[in-house]
């Protein structure tokens, strides 16, 4: 097979592609790899500011345009402005990767708040949820499109000190599988399931945590965000299209379990 064909698997030219959580770690390695590929990137996150940073950076080092739309995904009347900011810009969306995601640390889990609880699943569930209804239904109506779900190894492994995340990943986990069959067949949807990568949420973990997941990582180390594209590039491209209902782990071969 030519290199050019091959090449031509993971050509991204002109595909309109939401990263939520897009601004920093994952999501802005995934972003700013689409770019380069070709893709019309839109960056969305909370913050404004970090928004139009991140899609200034994109602009700068690959000379595509780079759409900022801040959204919290927790709030469904924001997810729907996206959406609708997005179409008014391009008239349609290729890719949905919903990457973004918050993991608060607390003393004990009777000390998660109902506030707190509910917020970790709104971000890392019902946004996604909401976001994947609307757009996945688009797509389908339209050209058919791909949603590509961020998804953590603390679904299947959850720690002490992170279970509202990891119900909500496990929740994430089994979305994936029913969207694939809910907006088939023109639509795909498939999930990364990351181990431990050196993001700024990284930053956070107490060292007997860094100690305990590290232990689990054949490989030795946590990951580097650029080491998330490959799988990010392959499900967002052709080269994924009879890919669905999948859930890839990209984690340096972490065992679970003690």
């Amino acid at each position: 097979m030519k290199a050019e064909k091959i090449a031509g698997y993971f050509d991204l030219t002109d595909k309109v592609i939401i990263v939520t959580g897009g601004s920093r770690g994952l999501g802005y390695a995934m972003s700013l790899a689409f770019a380069q590929a070709g893709a019309h990137v839109v960056i969305s996150s909370r913050k404004a500011d970090g928004c139009d940073s991140a899609a200034q950076r994109i602009e700068r080092e690959t000379g595509r345009p780079c759409l900022a739309v801040p959204c919290h995904v927790g709030n469904w009347d924001a997810c729907d402005a996206l959406v609708k900011a997005v179409n008014e810009k391009y008239g349609r969306i290729d890719v949905l990767v919903n990457n973004a995601g918050m993991s608060p640390l607390y003393e004990s889990p009777s000390t998660v708040s109902r506030e707190l609880f509910d917020k970790v699943i709104g971000v890392n569930l019902a946004g996604p949820f909401r976001l994947s209804a609307v757009v996945g239904e688009q797509m389908a109506r339209g050209d058919g499109g791909a949603i590509i779900n961020v998804s953590s190894i603390a679904a299947v492994a959850p720690t002490a000190s992170e279970l509202p995340y990891a119900a909500a990943k496990a929740g994430l986990n089994n979305l994936t599988e029913g969207l694939a069959h809910s907006l088939g067949p023109n639509v795909r949807c498939n999930c990364i399931m990351p181990g431990p990568f050196l993001t700024d949420i990284s930053q956070a973990w107490p060292e007997e945590l860094r100690a305990e997941l590290l232990a689990r990582v054949p490989m030795g180390r946590a990951g580097e965000p650029e080491e998330i594209v490959g799988a990010a590039l392959y499900l967002a491209s052709d080269a994924s299209r009879y890919t669905n209902g999948a859930i890839i782990k990209v984690d340096g071969g972490t065992v679970f379990g003690s």
